[in-house]
């Protein structure tokens, strides 16, 4: 069985909880229909199964083939810093750092907490020429260090890449090697995505988003940009009032998965609470398109137009 497909049965098995405690998440108000699960409908090109493919050629230090599959990854979900970071770290491991720069950079644009992007971004510019911007990304990982104050999680990780930057701009740093810095373990890879994906359903169904938010973003370097791990994220953020953080994950989930049901139906409910009614409607009309006989997130994203129809009169 494919990893997309032990997804998509997990989300089934998951959504008894949720369907369980509808009332629940419709009571604490913005639920988005808690009850009903992301429903994937593939692309034909899936960024999430290629994801796996590309950390297992990166693993191996094939980084030419990485590099080519990263792409094509990055190519239909540029926000998606996982797959940005090791594209980035793939260049560097065939000794590219000019070209290792602009996904490193895209890597801590949508992801400013990435040490290890931080760290190889200072080590690119370092070597080609930027030393200016390589000295602001050493001042971004000292800082770090010193807020961890020794006592973070983070605190090794930041203590190596501050000593990884310095040594380089002391001109201290290896100019044979082919790479400049092993990576760190990846985020995510010690919990498998099904153990790290129930559980943070769980979660969700519990009402703890921000518990839930960090494990579905710690899945990311596992299953890559899964539609049904992007859709959670969206609903989370949107649980907390992140509107902006949750209007990203649902666009990112609907260009893995254009026709993903669940991410139609949460982002046009994110649509109605942000007061683009228009905008909601259209996703009503797209699932009617793809429902049909009908389907529990038309019928819930119609309900919710109902109502606020009803409200404003």
């Amino acid at each position: 069985m494919t990893n997309h497909a032990k997804m998509c049965a997990l989300a089934a098995a998951a959504g008894l909880g949720l369907i369980a405690a509808q009332p629940a998440l419709s009571a604490a108000g913005g639920g988005g229909g808690g009850g009903s699960m992301p429903s994937a409908r593939g692309p034909q090109y899936d960024p999430a199964e290629e994801f796996q493919t590309d950390v297992e050629a990166y693993e191996a230090q094939d980084y030419k083939a990485a590099t080519k599959a990263f792409k094509r990854v990055v190519d239909v979900v540029p926000k998606h810093a996982p797959a940005q970071y090791l594209l980035g770290a793939s260049y560097i491991g065939e000794g590219n750092y000019k070209r290792a720069r602009r996904p490193l950079e895209m890597a801590v644009k949508y992801d400013d907490s990435l040490v290890e992007a931080h760290r190889d971004l200072a080590i690119a510019y370092a070597r080609t020429g930027k030393p200016d911007k390589a000295a602001k990304e050493q001042e971004w990982l000292t800082g770090k260090l010193a807020e961890c104050a020794a006592t973070c999680a983070n605190a090794a990780k930041l203590g190596a890449a501050v000593k990884a930057v310095t040594a380089e701009l002391a001109g201290a740093g290896d100019e044979g090697a082919s790479q400049a810095q092993a990576p760190f373990d990846l985020p995510g890879a010690a919990q498998s995505v099904d153990a790290t994906y129930v559980s943070a359903v769980a979660l969700i169904n519990e009402g703890r988003y921000s518990e839930a938010i960090g494990q579905l973003e710690g899945a990311l370097w596992s299953a890559g940009p899964h539609p049904d791990i992007l859709t959670y994220l969206g609903f989370a953020n949107r649980k907390l009032r992140r509107y902006e953080a949750a209007r990203g994950w649902y666009e990112m989930a609907l260009a893995v998965a254009p026709q993903h049901l669940g991410a139609l139906e949460y982002y046009g409910e994110l649509k109605l609470e942000m007061g683009d009614v228009a905008g909601a409607r259209d996703h009503l009309a797209q699932l009617d398109r793809l429902c049909a006989f009908g389907c529990q997130q038309a019928d819930e994203l119609r309900r919710w137009l109902r109502e606020a129809a009803q409200s404003a009169s």
